[in-house]
């Protein structure tokens, strides 16, 4: 049975005008045209195909979407307390951001996890504002988990950073979503302090 939500036809009479292309989509949304693929799918936004294959995407469900998100940035409070969840195997690397981010005045409630099974329990029962993990996490597929992550609707605010030995501009090829910061290992302290304090909108005094 076809989902309501992603029609493989237009209704009759409807008005060309009235959709847009995936591309159009991401650039409305700010985000990748992979992350549209994946709301699509989910249902998040209206869409059907054209004959060809092409999706078109009801400017309706954008608003709609967009308007959403807005009522939920107006109801969130800023919190007490930053929940930060770092991800990987490297116990010197674990080490190293720890010992960076205790230099920083900025409320930060850090847990540390060596595997993406245990980071998938983790978010699930905490929920963190930021998750800081490697692509190449033991047991899971680090690209895929946060294409998941971004597609539900639970999890797609959460701020994260990837760090990786991978060329950046390797990974963007393989489909990271732009808005997701890169930064190549071994992770400068500096830039995951700056990196932070992008994407959680707050700033981090380093203690001097």
């Amino acid at each position: 049975m076809t989902s309501p939500h992603r029609p493989t036809s237009p209704e009759p009479g409807f008005d060309a005008a009235a959709y847009c292309n995936t591309r159009q989509a991401a650039a409305m949304l700010g985000v990748s045209h992979r992350t549209v693929q994946l709301w699509v799918e989910s249902g998040t936004l209206e869409a059907w195909k054209t004959a060809g294959g092409h999706r078109r995407i009801a400017l309706a469900s954008i608003e709609r979407h967009v308007e959403r998100r807005r009522q939920a940035m107006l109801e969130r409070t800023a919190p007490a307390r930053y929940k930060v969840l770092l991800v990987d195997d490297d116990a010197s690397t674990m080490a190293r951001y720890e010992g960076a981010m205790s230099g920083w005045d900025l409320p930060l409630d850090v847990v540390r996890v060596g595997n993406g099974f245990e980071a998938l329990i983790r978010i699930g029962e905490t929920r963190p504002h930021l998750l800081v993990g490697d692509l190449s996490m033991p047991g899971v597929d680090g690209l895929r988990m946060i294409r998941t992550l971004r597609a539900s609707e639970a999890y797609r605010d959460m701020a994260i950073v990837v760090t990786s030995g991978l060329d950046p501009a390797t990974i963007r090829a393989m489909g990271l979503p732009d808005d997701i910061p890169v930064l190549p290992k071994p992770v400068a302290p500096e830039a995951l302090r700056t990196a932070i304090e992008d994407v959680l909108h707050v700033e981090v005094h380093a203690e001097r």
